[in-house]
C-alpha cells in the first residue's frame, strides 16, 4: 500500500443548529449539523415540527373538511 495518501484523522468540534457542540473525529475541519441527540424528538421525547414552507398548514387546510371514513359492520 502507498504511504502518506490518506487524510489525517483528528478530533473536531461538530456544531448543531440548536447550538449544541460536541467533539467527534473526522478528516474535515469542522462539521455543522441540522439535528443532534440534544434536539432530536427520539431522544428528547418532545415532538418538534420543522415546517419550511407552510406544508403542514396547507395539508391541514386541505383535509380539514374531508369526509371521515365510515366503519363497516361485520356480518
Amino acid at each position: 500500500m502507498k504511504k502518506d495518501i490518506h487524510p489525517k484523522f483528528k478530533e473536531i468540534t461538530a456544531t448543531c443548529a440548536c447550538g449544541n457542540e460536541f467533539v467527534t473525529g473526522s478528516v474535515l475541519g469542522s462539521i455543522k449539523v441540522e439535528i443532534c441527540s440534544a434536539c432530536h424528538p427520539f431522544y428528547t421525547g418532545k415532538q418538534k415540527l420543522v415546517d419550511t414552507a407552510g406544508r403542514v398548514d396547507r395539508f391541514i387546510r386541505k383535509y380539514a373538511n374531508a369526509p371521515q371514513p365510515t366503519a363497516k359492520k361485520k356480518k
